[in-house]
């Protein structure tokens, strides 16, 4: 039978919940279990598909083509499992459902109310991710206990208990430990308080993970457990670490697996957390750096390119190096400012994104890294814009561009596909998710991917103009990765050019830190052998040409 674990959290946000979810999930697995996380998140927004990044961060894509929230990412990467798009439920997306199923009738005239409609709702969403191949489910419940929006939430996890049996269900409450310098002490009142508010909503914690930016003594925990009636053991100490993928190994000698397999029935052996160690470790002990710049439109808020930079951490870590990570603007990066900007970066990647915003200034970091012979990798509209630069440059189409930029090019290098039935898709859906892509024999991506074919996450409108591909082909590019029907362009790469890479897809969303990604691995590697250019091999007329 599947058991279940809700991770709550209270005090303050961005405490560290999706983090704490994450390890545990690690925790688990490194016991043998079969383990999936899931988050709920309150907002009435149905998915992240449409929100600013700058408010939200990045939307990570399953291979289902969910778009969902970046703490899936996070769960990713700890627990190296590929979640699907019922990992992610949203408030909106209940209320959704709800008020479907009310105007079809499924009702049947019932008042549709909150309890038991709304809750009912988010509780079969919880269940519908076990089953006999899973033996625990991980759900975080987004936001701070107290929040009006967590409320429906909060209930239904509590009637979850009740209706699989209490013994079944662990509550996990994540909570600050403030340290007040004026009485250098640690402070438990707001963990107290928290606790008292999720108490008030019928949830009694099991466990309380502690966080703070020391570690807590045995008085502290002492304390906490008897004011929040909760075992002295089942108050884990989670200070500040360094690097992330620490977490897992210091809630792991805090005892967090022991208590929740103890709790839940679940018999195991201890934690096998060896290969992660190990990884951890080499991340620490890394002192030489390369440094790889991002160039993008985001970059005042850096969880907009998360799963980027883990893969480029994860990448720097797998070789040795210390990650040197620039952040470039690409709004205000035009002629010579590119070369101002991007001299002196080992390598340079342009990421996804939408809208004509910074896309010239993306062009240019593009040009200066094919000029200069800078390790590049593009990625989804990163490719994209690679076509445009050489379009443009190389093959004299002085206006080449997008649709989605300028829909009167004369020419559209990129331009939206034709549909089967041979309409022009305006844009309505995307081509979301996991799709495979050919790869060239004798291809850079090829030897890196070390297999003929692949299969990435995608999440665009756009793609290469198939009219386009002999042309592109006849200065130097290699469409180097076709989708198996040849008429979608994945991957492209410059044959005379130590580094030049891009794929239509994302491949950050499969980067893990104990698997690095390959496309990742070969830029920074490049990045690291890259020798360091001399003045004179800069053509600053170059970089000035419209």
């Amino acid at each position: 039978m599947t058991k279940y674990v809700f991770v709550t959290g209270g005090v303050v946000s961005s405490l560290g919940k999706g983090i704490t979810a994450a390890s545990l999930g690690r925790l688990l697995r490194s016991r043998g279990l079969r383990v999936v996380n899931q988050k709920l998140d309150p907002y009435i927004n149905v998915d992240p598909g449409t929100m600013n990044p700058f408010q939200h961060g990045e939307v990570f894509v399953t291979d289902d083509g969910g778009e969902t929230d970046l703490d899936l990412g996070h769960y990713e990467r700890f627990t190296g499992e590929a979640l699907r798009r019922g990992s992610n439920v949203t408030a909106g997306s209940i209320y959704l459902s709800v008020i479907q199923k009310e105007r079809r009738g499924d009702y049947l005239g019932d008042t549709v109310q909150v309890i038991p409609h709304i809750t009912n709702e988010i509780k079969s969403r919880i269940r519908k991710l076990g089953g006999e191949e899973i033996d625990v489910v991980i759900t975080e419940v987004g936001g701070t206990v107290g929040d009006i929006e967590s409320l429906p939430f909060l209930e239904a996890i509590r009637q979850f208990g009740n209706d699989v049996g209490r013994s079944e269900v662990q509550y996990v409450h994540v909570t600050l430990v403030p340290f007040i310098a004026s009485s250098d002490e640690l402070k438990t009142k707001p963990t107290q308080h928290s606790v008292a508010e999720l108490r008030s909503h019928g949830i009694h914690p099991d466990v309380i993970v502690v966080r703070s930016d020391r570690a807590i003594d045995d008085n502290v925990r002492r304390k906490i457990s008897l004011f929040c009636d909760v075992a002295p053991k089942a108050v884990i100490a989670a200070p500040d670490a360094d690097d992330i993928y620490e977490v897992p190994l210091v809630l792991n000698r805090g005892g967090l697996d022991a208590v929740i397999c103890e709790r839940l029935g679940l018999t195991t052996g201890p934690a096998d957390l060896s290969k992660w160690e190990e990884m951890v470790k080499k991340t620490r002990s890394a002192t030489e750096k390369v440094s790889i710049g991002i160039v993008g439109k985001y970059v005042d808020l850096p969880d907009a390119y998360l799963s980027v930079v883990e893969s480029l951490r994860h990448a720097a870590a797998a070789l040795g190096r210390q990650l040197d990570l620039r952040w470039v603007p690409s709004e205000e990066m035009t002629g010579l400012l590119a070369a101002s900007y991007l001299e002196g970066i080992d390598g340079i990647v342009v990421p996804g994104g939408f809208g004509s915003r910074g896309v010239e200034g993306k062009i240019a970091a593009i040009r200066y890294a094919r000029e200069n012979g800078v390790p590049f990798l593009g990625l989804c509209l990163g490719l994209q814009c690679a076509v445009i630069e050489i379009a443009r440059a190389e093959l004299g189409y002085a206006d080449a561009n997008s649709t989605e930029f300028d829909p009167t090019t004369s020419h559209p290098v990129i331009d939206l596909m034709e549909s089967q039935h041979g309409v022009a898709d305006m844009g309505g859906t995307m081509r979301l998710g996991r799709y495979p892509a050919k790869l060239d024999e004798g291809s850079k991506v090829r030897s890196l991917y070390g297999q003929e074919v692949v299969y990435e996450r995608h999440r665009h409108r756009w793609e290469v103009n198939n009219r386009y591909r002999r042309d592109l082909e006849s200065v130097g590019v290699r469409l180097s990765g076709l989708s198996p029907d040849d008429n979608l362009v994945e991957f492209i790469e410059l044959i005379d050019h130590p580094f030049f890479v891009a794929t239509q897809a994302h491949p950050e969303f499969q980067s893990r830190p104990d698997v690095p990604h390959p496309l990742f691995v070969g830029l920074v590697r490049a990045a690291i052998q890259r020798p360091a250019p001399s003045d004179a091999e800069i053509d600053v007329e170059q970089l000035t040409r419209e």
